[in-house]
C-alpha cells in the first residue's frame, strides 16, 4: 500500500489540524494514503464526529420506560403500545441548501427518510423547521427569496414524489440567516417492535452488500463542507451538493422492507454523510468487527472514478447491508424485483479494520473504532455568552393605534400564514393525517393501535440570542404545550442544534448553555432526547447565525377528532388558562411586537416556572380529551392578541368580544410572550374552569365568541376593534406579497 506525499496544504484542504494529522500518523504508524486522508477528513469532521459537542451532549436525558433506542443509532425508537413502536429523528441540511437550495433541501428529506427506514420503520410523516434572511432585505432580499422558493420546492418535490405527507413545521425570517439559511427536517416512521433493525455488522465471513443507486461524483466532501464556515468561494461548491431521486428512494424503501422480512439481513445502514466511508466503518465499529471491501464491485455511474472519489461520494439512495452467508440470492432477488442494483462488495472480518481494496490492491486500512469512536474530542473553551443586544430596555412609547399594530404583527414574516409554503406539500397522502399544517401540532393516526401520534417542532433564535439557557428551556416548554393543547401527552424528543463557529468561545458558550437548558427542561417534562443532529460553523464571512436549537417532540393520544385552533361558532365562552402573565420592559424586548413594530431586540426572554407550565399542560390535555375545548391554542409568538386573531381565522371566521382586567400596560398585555398560557373556547365554561382549578391553574372567562369581529377591551377601553376578514387578509397574504415585490412584478 503506497502513500502519497501529504503536504500541509493538503491537510488544510481536508480541514484537519496539524495535531489531528499527527494523531493519524501516530496511530497508523505511517503516513496515510490520499484515500485514507479523505476518509479521516470526513469521519473526523464536525458533521460526523461531533468533536466539539459530544462532551456536552452527555448532559441530555436519554432514557425513560418508553425509550427502546436512544442516541447512537440512525433514529430513536419509543414504545407506543400494542406491540408497536415509532422511530423518529431530525437532521439538518443547512450548508447544501445555501449553495443549491432545491437539491440541498430535497436530499435533506431523502437522508432523514433513509434514517427511518434503515431501522425497519415505514415513514409516515415529515415536518420541517426553516430559517431564512428577510425577504425584504435591501441587499439580500432577492437571494433570500430565491433560496426560500428553492428550498420549499425541494422539500415538496422529494416528499410528494416519495409519498410521505409533510404535515407541519415552522418558518422564521431574521437578518442573522441572510448568509446561512437553516433547513432542518424531521421524519417519523412506525413498525412492530419485533421488526427493528440496527446498523451493526456481525458474523465473520458474512457478505457486505451494496444496494440502490449507482455511485457518482456528486456530494464528495459534503460532510466536511458542512463543517466549515461559508466564504466567498462557497458558491463554487455545487459539486459537494448531492442530487436526489425520490422515485428511486421509494423503490429502495419497498425493497429494503421486503428484504428485511426474508430474515436474511443481519444489519443495515444508509449511506448518508460520508457515504460508503461512514456506512462501512460505523457498522463495523458498532458490531465490534472489521469490514473489507473491494471497490471494483461498487456499481458506478461514471467512468474512471478513483478510490478516493468512490469512498467519499455522497450519491443518494444507497444502502449497505450485511446478510447471512449463503442467503445472498434471497436479497438479490428482492432488489432485482424492484429494479435496483445489488452487489456483494466485501465481507465482515474479525480484525476490527476497515480495509478498502481497489482491484485487489489495498488503498486504505484503518481501525474502525479510530474512525467512528475515537475521533478527536475537544473541550473547547467557553466564556459567558457574548451579548450584542443591550440588556436595558429603551423607552417604549404608548401605541397610538393597537389595531394597526396587530395588523403589522400578523403580516410580519414570522407570524403570517405559511399557507404558500405548505400548500405545495401533499400532507394527506397515506390518509392518516388527522391534523396537518397550520395548527399547534400535527397528528397522524396509527391504524394498528387505535392511537395517534402528535408532533411539534419549535425554536426561538431571538430568545436564545438573549439567553441561550432560558431560550432552550422555553422552546421545550412551548413544544410540550403545543402537544398538550391537542390532547397529546409529550413522551420523547429529538433536537437539532444549529450554531456558529465553536472555536469562538462566545459561540461555544451559547452551545453549552443551550444544551444545559434543554437538558433541564427535557428532564422536567419527561421528554428524553432519543437522538438528533448538531450543525456547527453556520457562519458566513465571520457573521454567525442566532443560536438556533430546534426541538421536535412527539406525544401520544387516543385517536379521535382533533382539537383545532379556530373558534367554531358564536356564543362560546373564551377562557384564558394560565392567567395574563407578567412582563416588564426588559422581558418584552424579544417579542414579535418589538421586532415588527419597534424594530428592536433587547433584554431577556420571559420567565419560566416549569412546575406551573406542567400544570397548564395537564389541564389543557384534560380539557381536550374530555371534549370540553371547542378550540385550543397556545400563546407564543405575538402573545394574546395574535392568539385571539389566529383563533378567528377558521372557515366560519368567528370572532370574539374580549374584556380584560389586568394591571399590565396595553402593549405588554396584548403582545408579551410569557409562557404557560392557553386560549380555549368552550360551551361549558363551568366544567372547564373546574378542570383548571383541579390542576391548580389560574383561569378566567375573558369573553365570548361573536360573528365576524374581534374586539378587545381593557376595563371598558377599546384596544383593538377589527373585522376578522380584515385581520385575515393581512395575515394570509403577507408571505405571497413578500415573495412578489411590486418592483419585480410591475
Amino acid at each position: 500500500m503506497s502513500a502519497s506525499t501529504i503536504t500541509p496544504d493538503l491537510i488544510a484542504q481536508h480541514q484537519l489540524t496539524g495535531e489531528e494529522y499527527a494523531k493519524i500518523v501516530a496511530t497508523l504508524g505511517r503516513e496515510p494514503t490520499l484515500t485514507e486522508l479523505g476518509i479521516f477528513s470526513v469521519m473526523w469532521s464536525e458533521h460526523c464526529s461531533y468533536k466539539s459537542s459530544r462532551l456536552h451532549l452527555k448532559k441530555l436525558p436519554t432514557r425513560s420506560p418508553r425509550v427502546l433506542q436512544g442516541p447512537g443509532e440512525n433514529a430513536g425508537i419509543i414504545d407506543i403500545g400494542g406491540g408497536y413502536a415509532i422511530a423518529f429523528k431530525i437532521e439538518s441540511h443547512n450548508h447544501p441548501s445555501f449553495i443549491e437550495p432545491f437539491q440541498g433541501a430535497a436530499t435533506g428529506v431523502g437522508g432523514i427518510l433513509r434514517d427511518i427506514f434503515t431501522m425497519g420503520a415505514r415513514p409516515i410523516a415529515v415536518l420541517n423547521a426553516l430559517r431564512f434572511g428577510p425577504l425584504d432585505d435591501p441587499e439580500h432580499g432577492r437571494r433570500n427569496r430565491r433560496i426560500l422558493e428553492g428550498v420549499v420546492s425541494g422539500i415538496a418535490h422529494y416528499g410528494n414524489c416519495f409519498g410521505v405527507p409533510t404535515i407541519g413545521g415552522e418558518c422564521v425570517f431574521e437578518q442573522a440567516y441572510n448568509g446561512n439559511p437553516l433547513v432542518n427536517v424531521f421524519a417519523l416512521g412506525v413498525f412492530r417492535q419485533d421488526e427493528v433493525f440496527y446498523a451493526r455488522a456481525a458474523g465473520v465471513g458474512n457478505p457486505v452488500i451494496y444496494v440502490g443507486a449507482k455511485t457518482g461524483r456528486d456530494g464528495i466532501h459534503g460532510a466536511s463542507m458542512a463543517s466549515a464556515e461559508f466564504s466567498e468561494e462557497s458558491k463554487q461548491k455545487r459539486p459537494n451538493v448531492q442530487v436526489g431521486d425520490p422515485f428511486m428512494e421509494k423503490l429502495l424503501l419497498e425493497a429494503c422492507l421486503e428484504a428485511m422480512k426474508t430474515g436474511a439481513i443481519v444489519g443495515i445502514q444508509d449511506m448518508g454523510a460520508a457515504g460508503l466511508t461512514c456506512s462501512t466503518c460505523e457498522m463495523g465499529s458498532r458490531g465490534g468487527t472489521g469490514i473489507e471491501i473491494d471497490l471494483q464491485h461498487v456499481p458506478q455511474r461514471e467512468t474512471g472514478m478513483s478510490p478516493y472519489e468512490i469512498m467519499l461520494s455522497e450519491s443518494q439512495e444507497r444502502m449497505l447491508l450485511v446478510a447471512e452467508k449463503g442467503r445472498e440470492q434471497e436479497v438479490f432477488a428482492v432488489f432485482r424485483k424492484w429494479g435496483l442494483d445489488a452487489a456483494t462488495i466485501g465481507q465482515v472480518t474479525g480484525d476490527g479494520l476497515l480495509r478498502v481494496k481497489d482491484h485487489g490492491r489495498v488503498v486504505a486500512e484503518i481501525p474502525n473504532r479510530l474512525l467512528a469512536d475515537e475521533a478527536p474530542l475537544y473541550d473547547r473553551p467557553y466564556a459567558q455568552p457574548f451579548r450584542r443586544a443591550p440588556l436595558e430596555a429603551p423607552h417604549i412609547p404608548a401605541s397610538p393605534d393597537l389595531t394597526r399594530d396587530l395588523l403589522t404583527v400578523l403580516a410580519s414574516g414570522d407570524v403570517c400564514s405559511k399557507r404558500w409554503i405548505w400548500r405545495q406539500y401533499d400532507y394527506m397522502v397515506r390518509t392518516n393525517t388527522l391534523a396537518g399544517p397550520g395548527g399547534d401540532a400535527a397528528i397522524v393516526r396509527i391504524k394498528e393501535t387505535g392511537a395517534s401520534v402528535a408532533m411539534a417542532l419549535d425554536g426561538n433564535g431571538r430568545f436564545c440570542y438573549l439567553d441561550p439557557r432560558q431560550g432552550a428551556r422555553l422552546i421545550v416548554a412551548e413544544c410540550c404545550r403545543n402537544l398538550s393543547v391537542v390532547g397529546a401527552e409529550p413522551v420523547a424528543a429529538t433536537n437539532n442544534l444549529n450554531f456558529g463557529n465553536p472555536e469562538r468561545p462566545e459561540i461555544m458558550a451559547q452551545l453549552v448553555a443551550a444544551i444545559e437548558g434543554m437538558g433541564e427542561a427535557c428532564a422536567f417534562f419527561e421528554t428524553p432526547i432519543t437522538g438528533g443532529n448538531v450543525s456547527l460553523y453556520n457562519e458566513t464571512l465571520g457573521e454567525g447565525i442566532f443560536p438556533s436549537p430546534v426541538v421536535g417532540i412527539v406525544g401520544l393520544l387516543p385517536t379521535g377528532p382533533p382539537v383545532t385552533v379556530d373558534f367554531k361558532q358564536p356564543e362560546r365562552a373564551v377562557i384564558l388558562l394560565g392567567g395574563y402573565g407578567d412582563c416588564d420592559a426588559v422581558r418584552f424586548g424579544g417579542t414579535q411586537y418589538v421586532k415588527a413594530v419597534l424594530r428592536g431586540l433587547w433584554g431577556l426572554p420571559p420567565e419560566l416556572d416549569m412546575a406551573r407550565e406542567k400544570r397548564v399542560h395537564a389541564a389543557a390535555r384534560e380539557l381536550a380529551r374530555a371534549g370540553l375545548a371547542d378550540s385550543a391554542h397556545d400563546l407564543s409568538d405575538g402573545g394574546l392578541a395574535v392568539a385571539l386573531a389566529e383563533a378567528c381565522f377558521g372557515p366560519s371566521q368567528t370572532g370574539a368580544a374580549i374584556d380584560l382586567d389586568a394591571d399590565l400596560r396595553p402593549e405588554f398585555l396584548l403582545f408579551h410572550e410569557g409562557p404557560s398560557r392557553v386560549l380555549i373556547s368552550t360551551a361549558d365554561p363551568e366544567r372547564a374552569l373546574a378542570v383548571a382549578r383541579a390542576h391548580q391553574v389560574e383561569a378566567s372567562v375573558i369573553g365570548r365568541t361573536q360573528p365576524g369581529r374581534l374586539t378587545i377591551r381593557l376595563r371598558g377601553e377599546t384596544l383593538v376593534d377589527a373585522e376578522t376578514a380584515r385581520l385575515y387578509v393581512a395575515w394570509d397574504r403577507a408571505l405571497e406579497r413578500a415573495l412578489r415585490p411590486a418592483h419585480e412584478t410591475s
